[in-house]
This record gives C-alpha cells, structure tokens and sequence, in this order.
C-alpha cells in the first residue's frame, strides 16, 4: 500500500537553485535529471536566470545565503555560469554549488588542445529560418488536428496516435511538433471505434504511420476523475473495458503500442521518435 506523507512546510524542504547567465532551461534540465536518481526527498525549486553580471552574481548570493538562514537544510546550486568570477561568487554563498559548465571544460580544452570562448548565452541553438518554419507549421497542425480533427488531411502527418480519451495523445503530438517538428494527429477511439471488430479501414491506410498509446486503467480513472468526477466516463470499469479492447484492436491491427502509464511526456515522444526512426536534426537541433 502507498505510504501517504504529510504536507510539508516549505521551511522544512530543501531549496534547489538553478542560476544561469541565460534563460537557465540548461541548468534545470541537468539539475532535475540528478535530483532524480534521490526519489525519496522533496524540494522547492527557483530559478535565477539572466545572471550576467559581477553585480547580479553578488545579488543571488546574497538571495540563496537568506534562504538558508530560514531553514536548517543547506540549499543546493546548480550553475551553468560561463563568467568565472561570477562563478567564483556564487561559490562562495552558504549553498552546496554544483559548477555544471567549468567542471566539463577544462577536460573539453584538454581533448581539444585549445581553449573554449567562454560566451555567455551559446546552449541553445539557434534556428534557421527554414528549421523555424517548419517547427511552426509542425505546431499548428498538432492544434489543427487534435482529437480526431480534419481526418482528411492524415496524408499529410508524419505521426498518426491512436488511444482512449486521456491516455495521452495531446501533449505528446504537442511535444513532438516542439521538439522534433512533426506533424502529429491523434485520434481518440470513441464508443463506436471500441464496438466495431477492428480499425476503421481509414485509419487502416495510414497504418505506417499509426501508433498505438495505452494506459492503465487505474492511472487511467484518476486522471479522468479529474476531469468528470462521478461519472460513468471515470469509473474503473469503462476504463478496463476500454483499455482491453483498445489493447486488442492495436494487436489485430499490428500496431506498435506504447504504454504511457509510467513514463513522462519526453519518454513517450522519444519511444516514438525511436520506433519510427525519425532524426532529431529535422527539428533544427544537430
């Protein structure tokens, strides 16, 4: 049985800093992935972004040495500052810092035999026009066929999802039209999909392109419960049957299936991306 913990005081949690001289996206990323690997502990998160001066290093110091003086628990830094004095100055703040940029550097000029350009701002590629347009129309054809919009324009997407209501196919079209500039329907499979013997013939003549999502039915109940509570929608029962027939239509039809259930957005679209063999360089990121 899941143990059910107490709401704790923020005075009782650990504050994580992500401080960065851009917009800080680096630093969380990398820091969210360590905090990770330590699933039992709880955290506030702030981010201190834009801090490109000898003067706003001296200001987040002094911001995350008061929030230690609030609670007993150390607070803990992730930096991706390129400037090494500003560097030097968050060091020097009461916090456990975590130096996610010069700890790799001196290894990188070593290999390299030449030293970096320390510029401020240069993580994030910059896209190219032709990258930027079609990363726009990727997202627009997401929101323009979103639950079962506009079948008659399948022949145009790249990605076809098929599943249930709520099991997931919104955010992921969404996520993979952002980050990898694909143009993704999704199809929701209603009452009428669910009592027929198999996939509609239509769908059926994208099947290259169709992949299956499933879900749970327990996960799958809650999340629905958020959205109708007390209703036939939500309860466990119509989301088993569900699920089982949705699981056997994919099955007849030999879809790949992915099952959302314990994984986040960025796994789902990454499985994906790997079923389908498509190249992460379309998006504008090489």
């Amino acid at each position: 049985m899941k143990k059910h913990h107490p709401i704790k005081n923020k005075a009782e949690l650990r504050t994580i800093f992500f401080v960065s001289d851009g917009t800080g996206l680096t630093a969380e990323s990398y820091g969210t992935s360590l905090l990770a690997q330590f699933p039992g502990l709880e955290f506030v998160t702030v981010t201190l972004a834009f801090v490109d001066t000898q003067e706003k290093a001296a200001q987040a110091c002094k911001k995350i040495n008061e929030t230690h003086s609030l609670t007993s628990l150390q607070p803990v830094v992730f930096s991706t500052l390129v400037g090494e004095t500003a560097q030097k100055i968050i060091e020097q703040s009461d916090a456990c810092v975590i130096d996610l940029f010069h700890t790799f550097l001196g290894p990188l000029e070593r290999c390299f035999k030449m030293e970096s350009a320390h510029s401020q701002g240069n993580s994030r590629t910059v896209l190219s026009d032709k990258s930027y347009r079609l990363r726009l129309d990727a997202i627009d054809y997401a929101l323009s066929h979103d639950d079962g919009l506009r079948p008659d324009q399948y022949d145009q997407a790249d990605v076809i999802l098929v599943g249930v209501s709520r099991c997931g196919k919104t955010p992921t079209s969404l996520y993979l039209a952002m980050n990898f500039s694909l143009k993704v329907s999704n199809y929701p499979l209603v009452d009428e999909d669910l009592q027929a013997e198999k996939l509609s013939d239509y769908l059926l003549k994208y099947k290259d392109k169709l992949i299956g999502l499933t879900i749970k039915p327990v996960p799958l109940s809650r999340i629905r419960r958020e959205r109708r509570p007390d209703s036939d929608y939500a309860s466990l029962d119509v989301c088993q049957r569900e699920i089982k027939i949705a699981n056997a239509l994919f099955v007849q039809a030999a879809l790949p299936v992915i099952d959302s259930t314990e994984m986040s957005i960025e796994e789902i679209a990454s499985q994906i991306v790997k079923t389908l063999e498509i190249s992460r360089q379309r998006s504008g990121f090489i």
